[in-house]
């Protein structure tokens, strides 16, 4: 037996409407799967808010933004959040770097690790614009990588 979630009445079975109250249940389509990786909710609005140019310093200014965003925001979880993901991306540049620079005799790894670095350059893009719009989302590509976690 069901009841309507609005007045409590009794419905039949199959019912689109409350015989009751008229409510609809027909437009009742079932919630999207919330994305695992937008973390935007934990974070409170007025944080985000207050701090979304510490939390676009890394990506646009690099290893310094870091530095200035940690020493005048370090209360700021949204701040930090932003600055672990760009020392995720900072990382994963750095190895990429490295594996081309011992690798660099061969032909194939520095065109790749080229490759790779414009990839990262680009997703660094995607997380500036996502501060931007003030969401807290984990890095493309490199949120999947298990020595980062």
């Amino acid at each position: 037996m069901k009841f309507c979630p609005n007045c409590g009445a009794e419905l039949p079975e199959g019912a689109l409407a409350c015989p009751s109250c008229g409510a609809s249940f027909a437009s009742a389509a079932p919630a999207a799967p919330a994305n695992p990786w937008d973390h935007t909710a934990e974070y409170d609005p007025a944080d985000v808010s207050e701090n979304k140019v510490m939390a676009m310093l890394p990506y646009a200014v690099g290893i310094l933004g870091v530095i200035v965003a940690m020493l005048a925001r370090s209360d700021s979880p949204y701040t930090d959040f932003q600055v672990r993901q760009y020392l995720k991306l900072l990382v994963c540049k750095f190895v990429v770097g490295v594996i081309s620079a011992v690798l660099c005799f061969t032909f194939i790894v520095p065109i790749a690790g080229g490759i790779c670095l414009a990839i990262l350059f680009v997703i660094q893009v995607i997380c500036f614009v996502r501060v931007c719009l003030g969401k807290a989302v984990e890095a493309p590509i490199v949120r999947n990588l298990g020595f980062l976690k």
